[in-house]
């Protein structure tokens, strides 16, 4: 009977609440759950974008393209380059890039010479004319070639300066290859070392920043920074100015120094995620420090970009993207590749977005509804020719207007790009992912 009770009790409750008016719709305009965090209060509200003339700097005959372009005194900011450029050679390099091993080390050029590092650490220079001049497997004796990737090229004081994964940074006679010393990090080194003044400056393992004689290798000084387990692969190299040098660490943290007695000056943490859309949680600074003027630019991987001083590390602005590469100040503008797949214009002085470009996002995939699991990669930008170029792991290098981002030309790159893009002597270089390098003149 208690059974039978509790039965017609739940059939009698239910029937009572079908008998219930359904609820009303509510009228009103419906929005996405994104576009309400991205604009809730208290949180970065979106930019609106504004419409701005552009002054084109004037173009610059470069002879060479000496190491990364974050440093004013290095970089050249409208490197000359002809409105159409044609294949010139293409020339192998070594291995390239796989789900193993990774190729990104840009190349460099000085001396009529191209210098390039494979993903199993060999250094080649190449001639003007695509000609292999010397090779240099710089593997230590006892590791294995697989277990290695990543690291950068610097050329200064006569010498060519590379850090690898193996945790070494070695001197190179450039004419010949041979190995004129070697300091040892005891940690990877896989970002891009700079030289300025008899100074190597290069930071392993994502924690220690380093300043090394150019001469002999001995340590001049070192700093220790913050690491983090969340690192995307390689690593910013170091930028400087006339009396500071600004390192950068896996835990995003972004630290300014004397150059040369290593004197720590500030710190300043780009942390901060892009309400509503973030592709990655990862703090580590992706956009690597740059120099302009008086100002840092830097930005994460995880939706935050930022200014700041070189003297106090002040933050001037910040605004709402994500960084995949250094930006690229201009005139009265920063251009940088974002982590949405966007070529971006932000203005220099106040970080208001003037416009966005879309640029390869998703690797297609033959069953639509199958998860989007890989993203093409777009490198760069850099001004050359008065355009923004970009190359992407999709086959094409891509330039863009400066004064309102649209797409101006094309250039295919056998295989896809896997470097950013370097310009010297009116020719532009690009390493592919097949580990081959291609010239455009």
């Amino acid at each position: 009977m208690r059974r039978k009770a509790i039965l017609l009790t739940t059939l009698g409750v239910l029937a009572l609440a079908g008998c219930e008016e359904k609820d009303p719709v509510l009228a009103g305009e419906r929005l996405n759950v994104r576009d309400v965090l991205e604009t809730r209060a208290g949180a970065d509200e979106a930019p609106q974008p504004v419409s701005r003339a552009f002054s084109t700097p004037q173009m610059v005959n470069n002879a060479s393209w000496t190491q990364s372009p974050v440093s004013p005194s290095v970089r050249t900011t409208n490197a000359a380059l002809s409105s159409a450029p044609q294949p010139l050679f293409s020339t192998p390099i070594g291995t390239g890039d796989s789900r193993r091993m990774r190729l990104d080390a840009e190349p460099v050029v000085a001396d009529g010479r191209i210098f390039t590092m494979d993903a199993r650490s060999v250094v080649k220079a190449i001639g003007l004319n695509g000609e292999t001049l010397w090779s240099t497997d710089l593997t230590p004796a006892r590791e294995k070639t697989a277990l290695g990737e990543g690291g950068g090229l610097a050329v200064g004081g006569g010498r060519l300066y590379v850090t690898t994964s193996y945790g070494e940074l070695v001197g190179l006679d450039p004419a010949t290859g041979a190995t004129l010393w070697t300091q040892g990090f005891g940690n990877t080194s896989t970002g891009a070392p700079s030289y300025a003044d008899g100074l190597v400056y290069a930071v392993s393992g994502d924690t220690t920043a380093w300043a090394v004689e150019a001469a002999d290798g001995k340590v001049r000084w070192q700093i220790d920074g913050q690491g983090d387990v969340s690192n995307v692969a390689g690593g910013p190299a170091p930028a400087f100015g006339d009396q500071h040098v600004v390192f950068s660490y896996g835990s995003g943290t972004v630290q300014g120094a004397f150059r040369q007695g290593g004197l720590r000056l500030w710190s300043s943490e780009l942390l901060g995620r892009r309400p509503g859309v973030t592709l990655a949680g990862f703090d580590d600074v992706t956009g690597d420090p740059v120099i302009s003027g008086d100002t840092v630019y830097a930005g994460n991987h995880s939706g935050r970009v930022a200014a700041m001083s070189v003297y106090t590390g002040e933050r001037i602005w910040e605004a709402p993207y994500g960084a995949e590469g250094p930006m690229w100040p201009a005139g009265d503008s920063v251009f940088f590749v974002s982590d949405l797949n966007q070529l971006v214009r932000l203005d220099a002085a106040t970080g208001q977005e003037i416009w966005t470009t879309d640029l390869p996002g998703y690797v297609p995939r033959r069953k639509p509804n199958k998860r989007r699991d890989r993203a093409y990669a777009n490198m760069g930008p850099i001004m050359a020719g008065g355009r923004l170029i970009v190359a992407g792991s999709d086959g094409l290098i891509r330039a863009f207007n400066p004064a309102d981002g649209a797409l101006v030309q094309t250039i295919d790159v056998p295989g896809g790009a896997t470097t950013r893009p370097i310009v010297a002597g009116g020719t532009l270089y690009v390493v592919s992912k097949k580990g081959v390098l291609h010239a455009y003149r």
